[in-house]
């Protein structure tokens, strides 16, 4: 049985920018991935709307440092064959960091976390990673959404330039979602069903080369 992570925010959680809820859970991208896979696979689904890479951000209740609470996770869920880190667009807030940059050197930071990470001597083997491009921001009229993201938009559009050469220096995986998968304009940000199974139908040739399958 191989066993993945998929490490993210809202997009990994399954928020529906329709209704505000989530997709339904054969809909969510990590669960299209696990039925692409087939049989011998197991994706465990850790998303959580607003977290960031690295940085912190208490407007919320949770902690969305993506940093703080990966080491928890991986000892929760050990052992682990793969992490898939798609993280990135709650980082160009204004107000925690606003940068494609900041936020790959974020997902470097988060590899290197998977990477180093003392599993202990009953799980010898380290995980391998496959960092994933967040979609594009796109236009918006909502309320709240258009003055958080729609100032760094032209920011999103640098994060296959950042982390595709994150992951060539970490000789990780890597998949660009935004080749397959559009924000809603209701939000700016978030995916409808077809788009968000998109990503996990995307995700299924790169994991089984990540992992020899």
């Amino acid at each position: 049985m191989h066993t993945i992570l998929a490490f993210g925010d809202s997009l990994t959680f399954g928020a529906n920018a329709e209704t505000g809820a989530r997709h339904a859970f054969e809909e969510r991208w990590p669960s299209v991935l696990g039925a692409g896979l087939g049989d011998g696979v197991r994706v465990i689904a850790e998303g959580l709307g607003g977290r960031t890479t690295v940085f912190d951000d208490f407007s919320a209740a949770a902690d969305r440092n993506g940093a703080r609470v990966l080491p928890t996770l991986l000892d929760t869920h050990k052992p682990l064959d793969l992490v898939i880190i798609f993280l990135g667009t709650n980082d160009l807030k204004l107000y925690l960091n606003g940068s494609a940059f900041g936020a790959a050197m974020g997902v470097k930071r988060l590899a290197e976390i998977v990477r180093t990470h003392p599993y202990g001597p009953a799980y010898p083997g380290v995980p391998k990673v496959v960092i994933v491009a967040p979609p594009l921001t796109v236009a918006t009229e909502h309320a709240d959404l258009q003055p958080m993201f729609a100032p760094r938009g032209d920011e999103a559009k640098l994060f296959d330039f950042f982390y595709s050469r994150i992951a060539r220096e970490l000789g990780g995986g890597y998949f660009n979602a935004a080749t397959v998968a559009t924000a809603s304009p209701i939000d700016g940000v978030h995916l409808d069903a077809a788009n968000t199974r998109a990503i996990g139908e995307g995700l299924v040739p790169v994991v089984k080369a990540a992992l020899g399958l």
